[in-house]
């Protein structure tokens, strides 16, 4: 239905003609009134409007900002949040499992990226009213805490106890500051109740994960090629890698002379006589170590003859071109065979006489680079040690743990290291023997150490492995049902499960979780671990580790004939657990007779323990795009295999924190942005205290899914976001200084149609806001931009200022301004928890005592959208655009304006802003911005000569299309003869000089 029908339009029509763009005559009587006011000081019109008044600050800047935002968190109880959203009654609970920062140094921008994203969601939910279960934690085992911890002189001869004891002193004074930084960006939670990998308890989960996997033949011990870090003297993991592109390696093309033709080639053994198989490697420091060469059995070979020397070279026929480009002669195919004929064959080692090297098919073999034949070093290429499991063939390793050749590679190499003056070395003999074709330098990339930056091996070594290629159809069966933000990246996830077939688990240090392994038979046992932690593994005698009842059980040897392992968990698994160990109902211990102590790191009663398929995943993980192969991996893997479920339901990547050129922050570069700088301000003066807050609208704003850039700009462009929105906030909050919404605000329908359409504009404003940061924030400065200063501030503000304190028209506006003041202040509060609360302060309707975050979302009303209401407004809207528009750069308070609307529906909803033919203070006038408004049936004959004209038409769309109307509309535009008032400022005065009606009743009232 609409707001207003007239029954009689015909009538109405005939009131209105072209007087009404003429002002009324003036009385004498009247004339002398509006003498007798205009003679008073220009102070008592000052004083009668009610101006804006508030004593929020326009702006806080320098230490004034960082004390008041400190003050903030102490009297709105930041510390107490969380723990009191737990303790309240929800029905539902949103569960952000915190991947834990590594703790190892102090608090950067990365963190501030990462914690404040994950505040920002977990405000979010919590004033939506669910239960949030937010546990932050810190990963603080691993070789970098380690080296910190022991400094540049190393262990120095201390034992692994001692080693433990300062890499966990040294985790504990990172984790403080760490910690001190999450607080002070205004992060919710429970900072009494963290989690770390370190604590007893949660070793002892981890451990339970470990046997769970264990037992299900997951877990499996074995010698074979792994990463190998000679800076770290450990075993890495592909995720603890980070790939080079600006490596340059020594690439080598070397000879391997055909000793033994294969059986397909041997009938043209006279053509063949003195082939040599080409190969072409990046690291030539594996020549020594080589077992066979490979081809693919697809290709086509040809034995190519060199022009400038004679020599026969064996290569593929498809890269014969460019190796006649790169040796710069002509090669002569002597004969073409496929790679299938090539069986039987057999090379001469270069380098180490009467060593008899195997041709041999694979699939890895590729023709993109190289000669298309693969020298092979089982010992030391992953590839190539697949080819050694299905041929039989040797893996001997020829480098030791600091990257050095041992005695196996010849007394020419030994001790040298490998990749530095051994590679020289190898090369040189290469070119002794003749082997030698061609020598480069290679530029490519390859993978480092991501904690000493440097590059890396594949050694064989005997360590602990998880099968993950058992694990890979699981793992992406679950990983389709999680939802990943952006969709981009679970290709990535996916790739990464195809390209790991196991997991090497296990690291050669002393700070970490040690695998719990006996040797021989390396009897293991989970844990409580809930007193002394995993230090019992060193501290304990082996008669402890391994009682008499559980020898005479194993019937196994005496104990004398047993060592401990020394291997510790990889801190990928030491993390990857962590879902176990964290989440609400989690791992449940069984109970035990056995009384509690630091023996119970090694009692059966872990062994009856399971993790249950009861346990619940959570909402979401938020991390940087390098978990993709790290803790969203481990994670995934680790839960598959016990669980069969993600421990996740919905995953979200961000990108990494770069500088405003796009460059990675480096200290050489010096453009490393500090977060504690960024807050509190530097000494150099282009570096001001921007405050928590700042630092967390830069997050929210960013395009988080890409790489984020911060620096001046960046954070200036915040500060002034945040500027502006303050002042709106402040204008909102003066124009509400005594009005209290419990008791004086208006009913919505009783309130101006321009006031209830901002009610409905409010509430889909409060639809659209939500947990997506950079999407409120747009939303947020559209709403305040568009619908709130350009348009509805702008309009109400003659009736705000100038209209009776207690008036109905006033007080209306007041309560929806109020509204809006809530409405935008929680939208905000996720984002900006120190000005929401400051706000709060001074906001009316509500208790001294009561903090916004205790008080929930956004509350709008169902109400606030009417039939017709819409419609009725956006209407007017649509003949005000034209209207403006007919007067360019020109006040629109200077003119009268005149709507002829032909009857219909249009028509109505405007009567229903005016009902009187003319007017100075209707709606539809307060609406124009005009200084008086008629409505009519059509245009006056006898309009001014200076008139301008001006049509459009509105299109009226109601009851889900029922009603349509497409109407048409003239305007008719004047300047008007009417005098500017002194007080209000609209031209609405009979003289100059002379107050105008309203503001004399005004007057009048308050005297």
């Amino acid at each position: 239905m609409l707001l207003c029908r007239i029954s009689a339009l015909s009538r109405a029509t005939a009131r209105w003609g072209a007087a009404a763009l003429r002002p009324p005559t003036l009385s004498l009587s009247r004339h002398r009134r509006c003498q007798s006011v205009a003679s008073s000081p220009q102070g008592r019109y000052r004083d009668s409007v009610l101006l804006p008044r508030t004593d929020f600050p326009m702006k806080l800047t320098g230490q004034k900002l960082l004390d008041r935002e400190l003050e903030i968190q102490r009297i709105c109880g930041f510390a107490e949040l969380y723990s009191w959203q737990r303790e309240r009654k929800a029905k539902k609970e949103f569960c952000l499992h915190d991947g834990p920062p590594y703790a190892n140094g102090d608090p950067h921008v990365g963190h501030a990226l990462n914690k404040i994203l994950k505040d920002i969601r977990n405000r979010f939910e919590m004033l939506r009213g669910r239960q949030v279960h937010y546990v932050p934690g810190w990963d603080c085992h691993g070789l970098p805490i380690e080296l910190k911890a022991l400094g540049e002189s190393g262990p120095s001869g201390l034992s692994p106890l001692q080693i433990r004891q300062k890499a966990r002193q040294f985790a504990e004074g990172a984790i403080a500051r760490q910690r001190a930084a999450f607080q002070r960006w205004g992060v919710m939670s429970d900072w009494d109740k963290c989690y770390y990998t370190f604590d007893g308890a949660y070793e002892a989960a981890q451990l339970k994960v470990f046997q769970e996997m264990h037992s299900k033949g997951l877990v499996y011990q074995d010698f074979k090629p792994v990463f190998w870090s000679p800076s770290s003297r450990t075993a890495l993991a592909e995720a603890e890698l980070e790939y080079n592109p600006e490596h340059v390696s020594k690439a080598i093309y070397a000879t391997f002379p055909l000793d033994t033709l294969p059986a397909k080639l041997a009938s043209e053994a006279e053509d063949l006589k003195g082939v040599s198989v080409l190969v072409w490697t990046t690291q030539p420091w594996t020549i020594p170590a080589n077992q066979a060469v490979c081809y693919m059995p697809n290709a086509q070979y040809s034995v190519l003859k060199r022009a400038d020397s004679g020599q026969l070279l064996l290569v593929a026929t498809e890269r014969a071109a460019g190796l006649a480009a790169l040796l710069g002669t002509e090669l002569e195919s002597k004969g073409t065979f496929t790679g299938s004929e090539l069986e039987g064959g057999i090379c001469k080692h270069p380098t180490i006489p009467g060593k008899e090297v195997p041709l041999l098919p694979a699939n890895h073999v590729t023709m993109g680079k190289g000669t298309g034949l693969v020298h092979t070093a089982p010992a030391h290429g992953m590839e190539d040690y697949s080819v050694a499991s299905h041929f039989k063939l040797s893996v001997e390793c020829i480098m030791d743990e600091d990257g050095r050749f041992t005695e196996l590679a010849g007394p020419e190499l030994a001790n040298l290291y490998a990749m530095d003056e051994g590679t020289e070395k190898v090369i040189s003999m290469l070119k002794s023997c003749g082997a030698l074709v061609r020598e480069e330098q290679c530029v490519h990339s390859y993978p480092y150490d991501w904690r000493t930056k440097r590059p890396v091996m594949i050694r064989p070594s005997q360590q602990w492995f998880i099968n993950t290629a058992s694990l890979k159809d699981k793992a992406k069966e679950v990983l389709q049902k999680v939802q990943v933000m952006p969709e981009s990246a679970r290709g990535g996830l996916l790739a990464m499960l195809d390209r790991r077939t196991y997991w090497c688990i296990s690291r050669q240090r002393s700070w970490g979780v040690p695998i719990p392994c006996l040797l021989p038979q390396r009897q293991w046992r989970g844990t409580h671990q809930q007193e002394k932690g995993s230090d019992c593994w060193w501290e304990l005698p082996l008669e402890s580790l391994l009682p008499p009842e559980v020898l005479k059980k194993s019937k196994a040897g005496p104990v004398e004939d047993y060592v401990r392992g020394e291997d510790v968990l990889d801190i990928w698994f030491d993390s990857g657990a962590s879902w176990a160990a964290v989440l609400e109902e989690g791992m449940q211990e069984e109970d035990s007779d056995e009384p509690e102590s630091h023996l119970s790191w090694l009692r059966t009663s872990l062994l009856k323990s399971r993790v249950t398929e009861s346990e619940p995943r959570a909402d979401l993980y938020v991390e940087g795009k390098d978990q993709i192969g790290g803790w969203f991996q481990s994670s995934l893997l680790t839960s598959v295999a016990v669980r069969n479920k993600a421990p996740y339901k919905s995953l979200v990547v961000h990108g990494f924190v770069v500088s405003e050129k796009g460059e990675k922050m480096s200290k050489s570069l010096g453009n490393v942005v500090d977060p504690q700088v960024v807050i509190n301000g530097g000494t150099d003066p282009t570096t001001p205290a921007y405050g928590a807050d700042t630092l967390r609208w830069w997050v929210a704003e960013s395009n988080v899914f890409s790489e984020v850039q911060i620096g001046p700009m960046a954070l200036q462009s915040a500060r002034d976001s945040i500027s502006k929105l303050r002042n709106t906030l402040r204008f909102l909050l003066g124009n509400l200084q005594g009005f209290d919404p419990r008791t004086q605000a208006v009913d919505p329908k009783e309130m101006h149609y321009i006031d209830q359409y901002m009610l409905h504009l409010l509430r889909k404003y409060s639809m659209k806001a939500e947990f997506d940061a950079g999407r409120a924030i747009r939303v947020l400065q559209a709403f305040i931009n568009g619908d709130l200063s350009s348009f509805y501030f702008s309009i109400i503000k003659d009736r705000l200022y100038c209209e009776p304190e207690d008036s109905v028209g006033r007080r209306s506006c007041q309560t929806v301004l109020e509204e809006v003041l809530d409405g935008l202040t929680r939208s905000i509060a996720p984002i900006l928890p120190h000005l929401a609360e400051e706000v709060y302060l001074h906001a009316p309707g509500h208790e001294e005592s009561e903090t916004l975050f205790r008080s929930g979302w956004i509350k709008c009303s169902s109400v606030w959208r009417r039939p017709g209401l819409e419609e009725a407004v956006e209407g007017a809207c649509a003949i005000r655009d034209s209207f403006l528009a007919s007067i360019p750069g020109k006040n629109a308070a200077q003119y009268d304006l005149t709507v002829a609307i032909e009857p219909g529906l249009l028509f109505e909803l405007m009567e229903s802003l005016q009902v009187e033919p003319t007017s100075t203070c209707s709606q539809l006038t307060e609406l124009m911005m005009s200084a008086r408004t008629t409505l009519t049936g059509s245009l006056p004959r006898d309009l001014p000569t200076d008139a301008l004209l001006s049509s459009g038409k509105f299109l009226i769309n109601l009851e889900g299309g029922m009603i349509r109307e497409d109407s048409a509309y003239t305007i008719a535009v004047v300047p008007t003869c009417a005098a500017h008032c002194p007080r209000c400022r609209r031209y609405t005065s009979d003289t100059p000089d002379c107050l105008c009606p309203r503001c004399q009743s005004v007057l009048s009232g308050a005297a």
